[in-house]
This record gives structure tokens, C-alpha cells and sequence, in this order.
């Protein structure tokens, strides 16, 4: 479950990443912004999934 998390965590850093910059390219301030949300939302993500790797260890 864990690696599952991980790989979701990755995938939404992509895709805002990948959001921001096309919003940028085209001018749209709303699409940029929520690819930052999204980049964050994965950050945290990861974040939580490396605090219980550390625990598990």
C-alpha cells in the first residue's frame, strides 16, 4: 500500500508541475495556481509516506 501511495504522491507532482507550467505558457493565473496546489498536495503526500518509512525501520 505504502509504494501505492508513493507512485500517487509522484503522479500529482507531475501533473502539477506539468499544469503550472502550461498556464504559464498560456497566461491562465487560475490554472497555474492549482498546479502549485496540486504540487503540494503531493509533496505532503510524500512527506507523510518517508515519516512512516521511518518509523517502520
Amino acid at each position: 500500500m505504502a509504494d501505492n501511495q508513493k507512485s500517487k504522491a509522484k503522479m500529482e507532482q507531475a501533473k502539477g508541475k506539468a499544469k503550472e507550467t502550461v498556464g504559464r505558457a498560456v497566461g491562465n493565473e487560475r490554472m497555474t495556481a492549482e498546479g502549485r496546489a496540486e504540487q503540494s498536495k503531493g509533496d505532503a503526500r510524500q512527506a507523510k509516506e518517508k515519516g512512516k518509512d521511518a518509523f517502520r525501520h
